[in-house]
């Protein structure tokens, strides 16, 4: 086996190995991108192939006839549509005669993710580890500061990435491959035979650090025969712990499990020579990420706080400097080493989901031998040295003293070093909200457990909210409300501020109390185009509009599709899951209707999963149509209010009619571009 520390190194490897494959590979990963650029450090290919995984793929089985290639990756929820690549099938399956087989693994349960990354080559040869191929993962073992080379494919370029991916062969990687193929097998794909090897090829220019090291594979996995999960994750890593005497070493980039936290820090009472050193992202890389994962992570360094205890733990992030730019390098592997017996790479975090809820692989070496343990106690000597700009001599050295060492790194104003991580709690409602969906222990089986929600609380809920919404609905059209919902009194009074600056925004305030009240938006769009004339009144409407719909989203957020489904039952789980497909076209379609419930249907939108961006977007091309039917004819609207004569009635019939048309037609043209999907 080989430690490949960074993606440089693994994406030489893997390009080195592929090149050779014969018969077969599989890959399995969270994430997949057609323009990772799979080179090394020198961030070149050399070998006459595309440099891009996609079409280095395809020119890959043109190359090798008999060579096949499945490609396994999570069918990801809508929160993660904007960091995905669009049609990721079509640009590794083109013109590949079916040999490049992508397919999405949508049979986890809602909360779960497919969280393994895997490759496997001709039965022979494995990587596992924690990097996908996937853009902005490239990055060299200096984590220079500002490296050129690192940058997507816009151009754009991102922080210094760490990771770490193994490669083994012989038993482990012939097992490993066995393990994709069942998680083929159970996405529903069909496995064929493979062909029987003479020899495996190891790439020439990887070392081979270990040979003969006893290795088990650790799984979390939540799609099961027997409906089980297997948590092997969670187990071998307590195992693991409490068998420490000397000196554990973590990198993640999660660490919000407190039940491991909590094992630790035990052990660390019964042991008093124990010492723990966590290497961790300075902050997470995303919003998303910081409102579901820092309350969680201050949990778990706050169970490290007994005296005698405290003393001995450190939480680190490393930096990188050249000059005046100073940059923290984004911590993504999943590692831990015990002592200089257990060493464990594969994707599984120390975070919640990855005990029970994701499907995780880890491989654990567990030396039998004096050169085992010199061997794994190098390769975390190694890694911190790396960290710290040091040669891994300096760190061998100095271990017995090395938070000292630590802090005279830091000091000493280095290119490289190793920082104390702030322990910090949000205390936003959200972040409370959103940490147990995004941080599950287990699956969160929606729709099973919204239907065993329908007990009398729930069933009373329900029925006074119905009674409620239509109680307020009844009294705009048939109680001395309705005075306040007639077209031409909203436009009387909007009119007394239309030649002055604060005409536009008295309108779009009034969208925004409107929609919280259920106001019907359609008299307050008819209503603003009357009094603020066609083009002006459009823009205004359409502010007004977004607005509040904006303003309802983030109330329905803050409700959290959990209470939602308490509130709506499993069928709402059903409704949410293809809206939530759709995406845009979901909403443009939503907005076409005219009965929609405009201010409900923001709420649930920001309950469900439905990114912001798709719910705004949608929104415009759903209402426009209408807003700006309205803002034209605005005047003959207000004359019908008004005096409602024969041609005024006419009018605003064939406004009525106009809008239906491009209603329908916009919904046509939707369902189309759906179906084509």
């Amino acid at each position: 086996m080989a430690i490949l520390n960074d993606a440089a190194a693994y994406f030489a490897a893997l390009r080195a190995v592929l090149l050779e494959a014969q018969d077969l590979v599989y890959i399995v990963g969270w994430d997949i991108h057609s323009e990772t650029r799979l080179v090394g450090a020198t961030g070149r290919a050399d070998d006459g192939l595309p440099e891009q995984l996609g079409p280095f793929l395809r020119a890959l089985v043109h190359r090798r006839p008999a060579l096949r290639i499945n490609i396994l990756v999570w069918d990801f929820v809508s929160f993660y549509a904007s960091e995905r690549e669009w049609n990721s099938a079509a640009k590794f399956t083109a013109d590949t005669d079916g040999r490049v087989r992508f397919e999405l693994d949508s049979t986890l349960p809602f909360g779960s993710a497919q969280h393994q990354k895997i490759v496997c080559i001709d039965g022979s040869l494995a990587f596992v580890g924690g990097l996908d191929l996937t853009i902005r993962r490239w990055d060299t073992s200096e984590h220079c500061a500002d490296q050129p080379l690192r940058c997507d494919p816009e151009g754009k370029p991102y922080p210094p990435f760490h990771d770490v991916q193994c490669l083994v062969d012989g038993d482990a990687a012939a097992s490993l491959c066995e393990l994709a193929e069942e998680r083929w097998r159970a996405a529903g794909q069909q496995t064929h035979g493979r062909r029987a090897l003479r020899h495996t090829r190891w790439p020439s220019h990887v070392v081979v650090e270990a040979e003969h090291i006893p290795v088990g594979i650790a799984r979390t996995d939540v799609v099961c025969p027997m409906g089980s999960t297997i948590k092997e994750v969670e187990r071998s890593m307590i195992a693991a712990i409490r068998s420490a005497t000397s000196f554990v070493y973590i990198e993640n980039q999660f660490t919000s499990a407190t039940k491991i936290a909590r094992e630790l820090a035990e052990q660390m009472q019964r042991v008093p020579s124990l010492r723990v050193l966590v290497v961790a992202p300075k902050l997470h890389s995303s919003w998303l990420e910081s409102q579901a994962m820092q309350n969680g992570r201050g949990a778990f360094i706050d169970c490290f706080s007994e005296p005698g205890v405290a003393d001995r733990i450190r939480f680190v992030y490393p930096v990188s400097r050249n000059g005046d730019t100073e940059a923290a390098v984004m911590v993504h592997s999943k590692l831990m080493i015990v002592d200089d017996r257990i060493l464990r790479i594969g994707s599984a975090n120390l975070n919640n989901r990855s005990m029970g809820a994701d499907s995780e692989c880890d491989l654990i070496f567990e030396a039998a031998s004096d050169e085992h343990r010199e061997f794994v106690a190098s390769v975390r000597h190694r890694l911190i040295a790396h960290f710290c700009g040091l040669d891994e001599r300096s760190v061998t050295q100095g271990e017995d003293r090395l938070f000292a060492l630590l802090d005279e790194v830091s000091r000493a104003d280095r290119a490289k070093a190793l920082r104390e991580v702030e322990s910090s709690v949000l205390t936003s409602t959200l972040a409370t909200m959103v940490q147990p969906v995004a941080d599950p222990e287990r699956p969160l089986h929606l729709e099973r457990a919204a239907s065993r929600m329908w007990n009398t609380k729930t069933i009373i809920g329900i029925v006074s909210i119905a009674v409620g919404l239509f109680g307020l609905a009844m009294a705009w059209s048939y109680t001395s409300l309705s005075d306040f919902a007639d077209t031409g009194r909203i436009s009387n009074l909007l009119s007394a501020y239309s030649q002055s600056v604060w005409g536009p925004p008295f309108a779009i305030a009034a969208f925004v109390v409107g929609g919280l009240v259920v106001f019907p938006v359609l008299v307050l769009i008819a209503a603003t185009a009357a009094a603020l004339g066609p083009w002006l009144g459009f823009v205004t409407a359409t502010a007004g509009v977004l607005l509040s719909a904006f303003v309802l989203f983030v109330i329905g957020r803050a409700l959290g599709r959990q209470r939602l489904q308490q509130l709506l039952g499993r069928r709402a789980a059903r409704i949410q899951g293809r809206v939530v497909g759709k995406g845009i076209l979901a909403v443009v379609v939503i907005r076409m209707i005219p009965i929609a419930p405009f201010s409900v249907v923001n709420v649930v939108a920001g309950a469900s999963t439905l990114p912001l961006r798709d719910f705004l977007v949608g929104t415009v091309l759903g209402m426009t149509p209408g807003i700006l039917a309205m803002a034209v004819l605005g005047a003959q609207i207000a004359d019908v209010a008004r005096d409602a004569s024969w041609s005024s009635m006419l009018l605003l019939v064939l406004a009525f009619l106009g809008w239906l048309g491009i209603c329908a037609g916009a919904q046509f043209v939707a369902t189309w571009l759906a179906g084509r999907r």
